[in-house]
């Protein structure tokens, strides 16, 4: 790992005892177990795939091991299932309940899986601060990870792309981590566009990407790279590295130049990943990767850059265990994102990438992560394995309404030429899950399952205009007509409850919130108060309940210490509605439901049992796993062991 980069890590220190197992057995050498993490993977629409032989590889697992539905998380969220499948857990236990949590004491809101700081003590020296300790990167997922309990017993494990794991836990033999992994600006994606046009964009906000208006003088653009705050200067500056583009006297290709590398690039290319240096300090650098892609140069010049990622040959923060894994497949397979959710459904939602553009980035991404797997299961000899695939997840986010008719946003020209792209990605797995049956032996065990299932999102809840509109949130100013978002127009004075997240529900509690004005012993009758009218809410566009679940934590979570972070009440909107994007930060816009019309037209995050997740074998499992919380269970099961999760072993957060 690099000893250039802003993020060092303080070493990982556990102490693992061994608690009461049950059925140990000698195991062949050679046995494996493959897991295969299919993010987003539907039940109905693999069973139908099957059903008409779209799917060999899947039915073969059907016929020989068996195909059922997998229970998923209350609420049905990616990082909240992968938590529960990583630790056993509930999210009462590992403390996962959303994208998003807030902080009470601020009402600030927070990526909920890790927490990133800088060095604590620092000193002085002119315009410069030098670090006195590491900076520290935290994860925030709580509980064992069922992998360590077969390290315990000697037996390898590998465990690549595994999500909620960034940093790695650092007690597998080999990891690579994936979803929650930032880029190089510590966000979950951030694109920049440079662009000739004097106007693009300018009336809009342009949500996970920036702008930079670029001028072609004499055939050259001169921009900038911009990455993260300088750690090093006491005054907050960004690091920046220069990119010039020299533009082809026919407007066909550009030269594209930063730092020491040049790329070559048509008009509708993107470029392999570009190696960027970024000066920190006289003998510091920082390191990262890019890809650029072309969009057009007339009549303006137009060229997008990927968000800046992680560089695996010399990582800034830690992806990897051990360090120097992450290197290993790169110099394999060729550099490839670390970003943990790299298709950029961003640069679609804004309209800088088109529908065409935005699937050939996510099949550079598709492609790398399958590469990658060639390699990764070339050099598994024995134990577990366990690989991620995203990949399908994001597409079906943004290309689900294409196969949906209903759809409000359905335009049958620019849609139909996209109705078979989500089973298209399906068929690629198949081939994936082929492939891996072929290097079976006897003994051996294949899992391929999802931790959610998928459906369209046709309309869009408001949470917080509903909890405005029935009398639980009080705007400061009732009149105002533009929403400043983040809770910025509300009067907590007079709030009882509040929506953050994508399904959480939260009461404004004395003593717990920051200006809590609701005594802690009624809380629990307002929660009830709140679930039963928003079970009675009529969508008066469907004519069907807008929500079928509404859960008091304390009916589905065992709480083991996180009864600040945990919402009140978790929100199972109907399929086919989900919390809307301006609510989840804190947003009022003036209606309730509407019309969803963004690209993001596919979505899971409703009623958990609308949106089930997949589970397929080679075998009978030796331990039934009806749900994502009891399938860590079921694999160490297959390895012998008993008793997981275990109580003893749940922990405060890794510090790394």
């Amino acid at each position: 790992m690099s000893t250039t980069g802003v993020g060092r890590t303080l070493a990982l220190v556990l102490a693992v005892a061994l608690v009461g197992t049950a059925c140990d057995r000698h195991l062949p050498d050679g046995h494996k177990v493959i897991v295969l993490g299919f993010d987003g993977l539907d039940y109905d629409l693999t069973r139908e795939m099957i059903d008409s032989g779209r799917l060999p590889g899947l039915a073969r697992l059907a016929a020989s091991g068996g195909f059922a539905k997998l229970g998923t998380t209350i609420p049905p969220q990616s990082p909240v299932a992968w938590s529960t499948f990583i630790t056993g857990l509930d999210p009462g236990g590992h403390g996962i309940f959303d994208f998003v949590h807030r902080d009470p004491k601020t009402m600030l809101p927070y990526l909920s899986t890790t927490r990133t700081e800088g060095a604590e003590r620092t000193i002085g020296v002119g315009r410069w601060q030098l670090p006195l300790s590491g900076a520290r990167v935290e994860l925030l997922r709580r509980g064992q990870p069922f992998w360590e309990v077969l390290e315990e017993r000697g037996v390898p494990t590998t465990i690549i792309r595994m999500p909620a794991n960034f940093p790695p836990s650092g007690t597998a033999t080999r990891e690579l981590s994936g979803m929650g992994t930032p880029d190089l600006l510590g966000t979950y994606g951030t694109f920049a566009f440079y662009t000739s046009e004097p106007y693009a964009f300018a009336d809009q906000a342009l949500s996970g990407g920036v702008v930079q208006r670029v001028r072609v003088r004499e055939g050259v653009v001169r921009a900038t790279l911009d990455g993260p705050d300088n750690p090093f200067l006491r005054t907050p500056e960004k690091v920046r590295a220069d990119l010039s583009v020299y533009v082809s006297a026919e407007n066909t290709h550009v030269k594209l130049v930063v730092g020491g590398e040049e790329r070559l690039l048509a008009v509708g290319e993107w470029t392999d990943w570009v190696p960027v240096s970024f000066p920190l300090a006289p003998t510091q650098s920082l390191r990262g990767e890019i890809r650029f892609f072309l969009k057009g140069l007339d009549p303006f010049f137009e060229l997008y850059a990927s968000p800046l990622n992680i560089d695996p040959l010399e990582p800034a923060m830690p992806v990897s265990h051990p360090a120097s894994y992450a290197a290993e497949l790169a110099d394999a397979t060729g550099r490839f994102y670390t970003q943990g959710m790299p298709e950029d459904t961003k640069g679609l939602k804004t309209g800088v990438l088109t529908d065409a553009e935005f699937l050939a980035q996510a099949r550079i991404a598709g492609d790398e992560n399958r590469r990658q797997y060639g390699y990764v299961l070339d050099n598994f000899a024995s134990g577990l394995l366990f690989y991620y695939f995203g990949n399908v997840d994001q597409v079906s986010h943004m290309m689900w309404r294409p196969r949906d008719r209903g759809h409000p946003a359905y335009n049958a020209t620019t849609d139909a030429p996209n109705a078979q792209v989500v089973e298209e990605l399906y068929r690629g797995l198949d081939a994936v899950v082929t492939d891996t049956l072929a290097r079976l032996g006897p003994n051996d065990l294949l899992v391929v399952m999802s931790d959610h299932g998928f459906t369209s999102w046709r309309r869009a809840f408001h949470l917080n205009s509903w909890l405005r509109d029935n009398g639980y949130l009080t705007l400061r100013d009732p009149n105002r007509l533009d929403d400043p978002g983040f809770f910025a127009n509300v009067d907590w004075s007079r709030t009882r409850a509040y929506g953050l997240g994508l399904n959480g529900l939260y009461v404004n509690v004395k003593g717990r919130e920051r200006d809590g004005v609701v005594e802690p012993a009624a809380r629990e009758g307002l929660v009830k108060e709140i679930a039963d009218k928003l079970l009675a809410t009529i969508d008066s566009q469907t004519a069907t309940a807008a929500i079928t679940k509404a859960y008091p934590r304390e009916q589905v979570y065992q709480l083991t210490g996180n009864e600040d972070l945990a919402p009140d009440l978790i929100v199972g909107y109907a399929k086919g509605t989900r919390g809307s994007d301006e609510s989840a930060l804190g947003g009022l816009p003036r209606e309730t439901i509407v019309d969803n019309t963004s690209h993001w037209s596919g979505d899971h995050c409703m009623d958990h049992e609308a949106v089930p997740g997949i589970l397929l074998t080679s075998r009978p499992l030796r331990r039934p796993a009806p749900t994502i919380g009891s399938l860590a269970a079921a694999i160490l099961a297959d390895f012998g062991i008993g008793d997981f999760p275990r109580a003893s072993k749940t922990r405060a957060s890794e510090k790394h």
